[in-house]
């Protein structure tokens, strides 16, 4: 078997998922309480063509987090995990998007690429400053092969810094494929885990993923429009800035 077929293999992700999402339940959904809503906007997608966008707290705890989520739903869960004896036969038709850079980083991460990871190379250096625009050619390519068989989940930002601004790549996306859009927002990871989201440095903290209804995007608009649209829907633009920084500073 090749690389490639190993790591897109079914049975492979299966093994993974078990394993990850048995290791991660506890600091999820006991040692932490996980609160879902809005899975009922997931009702009736399409097992392919649909994206979701949403902010970004930790580099894994997030993804991981949707994971359990679509697999409890995929088993009838409507807003929480219950038991997860989903995690039996997990619904693998999964793919999300992260840094090359940090999925190539040790053993641990280039074990979690095996749950369905899309690499792509930052579009920045460490120091944030824009070295090249848009994604590159053959990582669009990949998004774009993935999005035909599976849900992808995408993270705008790209960072895991708050209100910082959306990378133009994913309108580009967009507008070429023409997905379902479904926002995300999530609150909470960062006070619970570590920035890696593998270690819980904060236990009894309330996380929250919200899923929102798809949007309804006009792809004859710029790359900028579209961004501002998902920007406003992810609540990361600034005018979600002075209410959410009041939030966080309620329940530090």
């Amino acid at each position: 078997m090749s690389l490639l077929k190993f790591r897109n293999s079914s049975f492979v992700k299966k093994v993974v998922y078990a394993v990850v999402g048995i290791i991660t339940y506890p600091g999820l959904n006991i040692i932490n309480k996980l609160k879902i809503t809005g899975t009922e906007n997931l009702k009736s997608l399409p097992k392919q063509n649909v994206l979701f966008v949403s902010n970004h707290q930790t580099y894994f705890a997030d993804v991981i987090t949707f994971i359990h989520i679509f697999c409890a739903y995929n088993w009838g869960k409507i807003n929480k995990l219950g038991i997860p004896y989903y995690l039996l036969w997990p619904f693998t038709k999964i793919k999300y998007v992260a840094a090359e850079e940090t999925m190539k980083s040790n053993w641990l991460t280039r074990f979690f690429t095996l749950a369905g990871a899309l690499t792509v190379k930052r579009t920045w250096n460490n120091g944030s400053e824009e070295v090249r625009r848009g994604l590159d050619p053959s990582d669009t390519r990949k998004i774009f092969s993935a999005l035909e068989k599976n849900w992808v989940i995408t993270f705008p930002q790209g960072t895991t810094k708050a209100f910082a601004p959306g990378r133009k790549g994913t309108a580009h996306i967009i507008k070429q494929m023409n997905p379902i859009v479904i926002p995300v927002v999530i609150n909470g990871f960062s006070r619970a885990f570590n920035k890696k989201g593998l270690k819980i440095k904060r236990k009894g903290v309330q996380l929250s993923v919200t899923f929102k209804p798809a949007l309804v995007i006009d792809t004859s608009q710029t790359a900028e429009k579209i961004m501002e649209q998902v920007m406003d829907a992810i609540e990361q633009s600034k005018k979600f800035m002075g209410g959410r920084r009041k939030s966080v500073s309620i329940t530090l």
